[in-house]
């Protein structure tokens, strides 16, 4: 797959992620801009902050997640990571259980952990727990992750694009992350493992 067709479904999943909670901004300010009640005024600006923060928590993600990482060096820490996906899950269905060496880890690991954890995370159809467990750069098992929960869904197609074997032309911005996945695992020389229990 080029660099570019990657890049455009990255783009793609991004904005299909911001989409929502950036018209829900669009929607309470006009809302806001015709309402004179007080109480409901109240609302739209509870409304208006809840979907500022999503967005925000979105972008942040994102930017580890697919970006340059421009304002890391090579190293960075990992907590930058725990920090960014427990912003994205919020108070939803997933709990994250996040746990590390503390030691900094290389910028292109944590991207791996990121994406590697969304797809998790967005296959526990109806909310689990999300393990997380990055360890040194030399034990037997450097990054562990682990969804558990009553309903667990990962596709053929996700299968496919994690173990880097989908052909480039059925890569979609849904699958993106999981084809970017297994680019920055080979790019470690590290292998993606799915194990099913």
């Amino acid at each position: 797959m080029s660099a570019t067709r990657l890049a455009a479904m990255l783009c793609s999943r991004l904005c299909h992620d911001l989409v929502s909670p950036v018209g829900a901004l669009v929607n309470g300010v006009e809302i806001l801009g015709e309402e004179d009640d007080p109480d409901m005024r109240a609302q739209v600006l509870d409304f208006l902050g809840q979907s500022a923060e999503q967005t925000s928590a979105r972008l942040q993600f994102f930017r580890l997640a697919f970006g340059g990482g421009a304002g890391f060096g090579n190293e960075v820490d990992p907590e930058e990571g725990r920090k960014a996906l427990a912003a994205l899950l919020g108070d939803g269905k997933v709990r994250l259980d996040w746990a590390t060496n503390g030691a900094r880890i290389d910028k292109t690991l944590l991207k791996l952990v990121l994406n590697l954890a969304l797809i998790a995370a967005e296959s526990l159809i109806r909310g689990g727990t999300l393990t997380v467990r990055i360890g040194s750069a030399d034990s037997e098992s450097p990054l562990e992750i682990e969804a558990s929960g009553e309903r667990l869904i990962l596709s053929d197609e996700m299968r496919l694009a994690l173990a880097g074997r989908m052909p480039a032309e059925r890569i979609e911005p849904r699958t993106a992350p999981a084809f970017l996945a297994a680019l920055l695992a080979a790019d470690l020389g590290m292998d993606i493992a799915l194990t099913d229990s």
